[in-house]
């Protein structure tokens, strides 16, 4: 009989360790993040300080209430002191409306200006002449228009304003500038007068083409008689419309 090997024995499988699980009780909990921590200051600050204007609140009118002689004493101080400031904003509007009525503008002096201030000068001109809503609204986004106003007989003005650093030498406006705001002057902001005033100068073509329009055009000429005080802008420029009441 051959003699047969013995098998060779097979080891045992390693176990793998078992991983236990932390008790709930023992586990570590995680710290607040710092935007937690941030927005519990913020809620305990917002809180605090909501009981403190409550208290403080409490406290005055508590105060009031023992005290009511203080109320008296308060309101007496708080009409005096709105009486003095009425005086004064009436006075500081009757002192502005003395500067408007006396404001003069020489052509050097309007020259010497940037093209925004050339449009403020224009906007305090027209509220010289009465027209107390005169305002500027030139700048981006402005449609061709630079300054709007209602004269004392209550028409709508739309200005466009051009700036000339030479004056009458520098280039003339041409009738781009004028189709630009006749574009939008009765549509978008329903203009009974449209005009463009300029230090300037105007090309040959813009004469006719304002009177196909129905615009007017101040040169540098009647800028001169107009600034220095004369005569108002709506007795300056031939064939202004009458207003719409008929008046």
């Amino acid at each position: 009989m051959p003699n047969r090997r013995p098998s060779p024995r097979r080891r045992p499988a390693a176990r793998r360790p078992v991983r236990r699980r932390t008790p709930p009780y023992r586990r570590t909990r995680r710290r607040p993040s710092r935007r937690q921590q941030r927005r519990d200051t913020r809620v305990f600050l917002l809180a605090a300080g909501t009981a403190a204007g409550l208290a403080l609140a409490w406290a005055v009118v508590s105060w009031l209430l023992v005290n009511w002689w203080a109320l008296i004493v308060l309101g007496a101080i708080a009409a005096v002191g709105g009486t003095v400031w009425v005086h004064r904003y009436r006075q500081q509007q009757a002192w502005d409306r003395v500067r408007q009525q006396a404001l003069r503008y020489g052509l050097p002096e309007l020259d010497a200006l940037h093209h925004r201030d050339f449009e403020y000068a224009i906007r305090d001109l027209m509220r010289r002449d009465g027209c107390t809503d005169a305002r500027q609204i030139g700048g981006a986004g402005d449609n061709g228009a630079d300054v709007l106003a209602t004269d004392p007989l209550g028409r709508t003005w739309v200005i466009q304003v051009k700036h000339r650093k030479d004056g009458d030498r520098g280039s003339a406006v041409g009738t781009p500038d004028l189709q630009r705001v006749n574009g939008t002057a009765r549509q978008l902001y329903g203009a009974d007068i449209v005009l463009v005033v300029t230090n300037g100068r105007f090309s040959t073509r813009c004469a006719p083409l304002a009177a196909q329009l129905h615009m007017h055009l101040a040169d540098r000429r009647v800028l001169a008689t107009w600034a220095s005080g004369g005569r108002p802008l709506w007795e300056l420029l031939p064939r202004i419309p009458l207003p719409r009441n008929g008046r």
